[in-house]
Parts: C-alpha cells; sequence; structure tokens
C-alpha cells in the first residue's frame, strides 16, 4: 500500500491536528486529582552508581505494574509464509505463536547486497483508530510522510514490524472473535487481561519483545545494532520497549511524549484509547521514570506543540528529568526532544529526516 506523500500530509493535517489544550485553572480535573494520592516525585541521584541502583528498582516495578505476564517462550517458533524481492530488499511474510494463545504476523525487510550483519530497526504502529491497517502502516498510509519500510530498507536496514493486538489481521481475533472487532474489540481484550491480574498495554509491548527476539535470532542483524520507532501508539511502544529491553540501542518516538498528570489537568485523558493505561503507575511515578532508563542510549522524542494528547508543559518535566539522568553518564547529546511550533499529532518530513539522522549516526556504523 502506498499513499501520495502530498494526500498523506493533508490527511494528517485535516483528521490528526488537535489545538493544545490549555491547562485550567479551577476543573472538575483538578478535584479529581487533589483527591487522589499524590503522586511521588521522581528525583535522578546525583551520583551514577546511585542511579544504576535506583534504575533497577524502577525497571522491576514497570514489570509489577504490568501485570502477570506469561514468560516469553524460549524459542521461538516462527514459520515464514511467503517471501518476495521487492526490488531493492526481499519481503517475507512470517508469523510466530507467542505462547499466550495467538499469533502474531508480521514482515520482515530484508536489503539486498548486505555486506555483512546489518542494522535493525523494530518498527512500532500506530492506533489512529485505523485497526486494519497495524503492521501495513510499514508501506505508506496517511501515518507517516513515506512507505517507512521501504525506506529504512533501502538505507540497509533489516526492518520488522508486526500486528500489535485488535490491530491488521489480528483485528476481531479477541475473546470477543469476529463480531467484535475496532474499539470493541480492543475493550474487551483489555477486560479480559485485567481479569487475569495483567495489562492489554503489558501484553502489547510482551509481543513487540517477541519480535525483537526474532529479530537478534536472523542471521542478517547485528544484535549490537537495533533500534526502534514510530508515532502515536507506535511512539509510547517505542519509550516503554527502551525502557524494559536494553537490547534495543537507539530509538526515535514522534509524538505521544506524554505525563499522565498534565493529562489529566488538561482534561485530555479521552486523546488515549483503552490500552494505554496501566493500574497504579502513577502510585510509584510519572512517564519521566519510564523514560529515563533508556539513559544512556540514543533517544529522540519529536512532538507537535498542538498535540492536544502530548500537553507541552509535560513534555518540558519530563525533559528536565531525563536530561538529568543521561548527563549521570556524560550522554547528554544523545537525549533530544523537539517540540514543533504550529504542529499538532503528526509525522512532518523535517520529522521524518530527523528520525532517519539519529537512526543513521547511532546504528550505522559496527
Amino acid at each position: 500500500m502506498k499513499v501520495n506523500c502530498s494526500i498523506a500530509l493533508a490527511l494528517i493535517a485535516g483528521a490528526l491536528t488537535t489545538p493544545a489544550m490549555a491547562k485550567t485553572n479551577s476543573t472538575v480535573a483538578q478535584r479529581w486529582l487533589a483527591a487522589a494520592p499524590p503522586v511521588p516525585e521522581f528525583k535522578i541521584p546525583t551520583s551514577r552508581a546511585a542511579w544504576e541502583r535506583q534504575r533497577k528498582q524502577v525497571r522491576a516495578q514497570l514489570w509489577k505494574l504490568l501485570g502477570d505476564l506469561p514468560p516469553r517462550p524460549k524459542k521461538l517458533a516462527v514459520e515464514t509464509l511467503k517471501r518476495e524481492d521487492c526490488g531493492d530488499y526481499f519481503r517475507e511474510k512470517f508469523q510466530f505463536d507467542n505462547g499466550a494463545g495467538a499469533v502474531v504476523p508480521g514482515y520482515l525487510l530484508i536489503p539486498k547486497k548486505l555486506s555483512g550483519k546489518a542494522p535493525a530497526i523494530l518498527y512500532c504502529h500506530w492506533h489512529g483508530g485505523q485497526y486494519d491497517i497495524g503492521k501495513e502502516e510499514l508501506f505508506g498510509t496517511n501515518a507517516t510522510p513515506v512507505g517507512a519500510g521501504p525506506e529504512l530498507a533501502r538505507r540497509g536496514y533489516v526492518v520488522i514490524a508486526i500486528d500489535a493486538y485488535c490491530f491488521g489481521e489480528r483485528n476481531g481475533q479477541g475473546p470477543g472473535g469476529a463480531s467484535e472487532r475496532g474499539s470493541a474489540g480492543e475493550m474487551t481484550a483489555s477486560k479480559f487481561n485485567l481479569w487475569f491480574g495483567r495489562t492489554l498495554w503489558g501484553m502489547i509491548i510482551r509481543d513487540d519483545l517477541l519480535a525483537l527476539d526474532y529479530l537478534c535470532s536472523r542471521p542478517e542483524v547485528d544484535a549490537q545494532r537495533i533500534g526502534v520507532t514510530g508515532i502515536s501508539m507506535g511512539a509510547t511502544r517505542t519509550w516503554w520497549a527502551m525502557a524494559l529491553d536494553e537490547r534495543l540501542k537507539a530509538g526515535v518516538a514522534v509524538c505521544c511524549l506524554t505525563r499522565y498528570q498534565n493529562l489529566i489537568e488538561h482534561e485530555a485523558l479521552k486523546a488515549h484509547g483503552i490500552y494505554y493505561f496501566v493500574p497504579g503507575l502513577l502510585q510509584h511515578f510519572d512517564t519521566e521514570a519510564v523514560v529515563a532508563l533508556a539513559a544512556p542510549r540514543p533517544l529522540l522524542f519529536l512532538s507537535g506543540e498542538n498535540d492536544g494528547g502530548s500537553p507541552v508543559d509535560g513534555i518540558r518535566i519530563i525533559e528536565k528529568k531525563v536530561k538529568q539522568a543521561y548527563q549521570l553518564y556524560d550522554a547528554g547529546k544523545e537525549f533530544e526532544s523537539i517540540v514543533y511550533p504550529g504542529v499538532g499529532h503528526q509525522y512532518t518530513p523535517d520529522m521524518w529526516q530527523r528520525m532517519m539522522v539519529r537512526m543513521d549516526s547511532a546504528l550505522m556504523k559496527p
């Protein structure tokens, strides 16, 4: 599927750009926050040794918050369904059993003329209410300025993308079956997992890390040069995966750098789907704690000033805290966050170019 770049950008500008939500002074949301338990302030210690101890605790707490997730299979059973010659690269359609009752379909793009092991990208698709697209986003939709998969493959990256729960070929494959597609299926999948003491978000990230397991096993891939990227839900998947798995050496997240307390203050919880919410997280910390776990690995955030789902005042708090973590490693330059004036929830050509430059600088050289 290929969408003309100008058409794609027009669709994005018309459908996804939302005005920035002004923080109010006496809202119902603030009364709710005032009545809730206070969120502990997340503090970065002044020494690297102290931070290393703290980051282990934060990561362990994140896994606990995601719930009682099934253990990942020690050996992933992957079936290659089709291999196609796409000119500059080969495209493999595959599927694997995730060990939790689901078959996960995906694509693997392999550049031709590799001279050795190649860098790789775990590409995380977005949400956008477009449940039928999923991994097909790789080949161009209104989510991205260009088809990310082919462009990355032509630059020499092995690229993998899977369908998250309720998306693409997995739409209508949840506990409610084919009668529940789209948001109905997503809601049912969330309810089902909560009953078993785990989160839908945790199961989504679990599948992403299974895709990473597969990527690391491929003979074409240099497992020391793997990055992760995505827009919107794909961006959130990006920074959560970076937080939980050190095998990811670089990340670029487009939109969705969202601090949860600020989201509440701006009365913007409606900007995110049910998949997004992790029970109990604010009893321990906010987004800055999750993002800080990526330090000192290269991490770039690209956000729009007018993205109502990512209030800028929250972004500024995250930036300040996360920079402190990076500075403990003398790696301040490896963390960057750019907020584009007048831009909404969208992937602009400049964002795309910055993503490519950051990935190339972090991953291209062995």
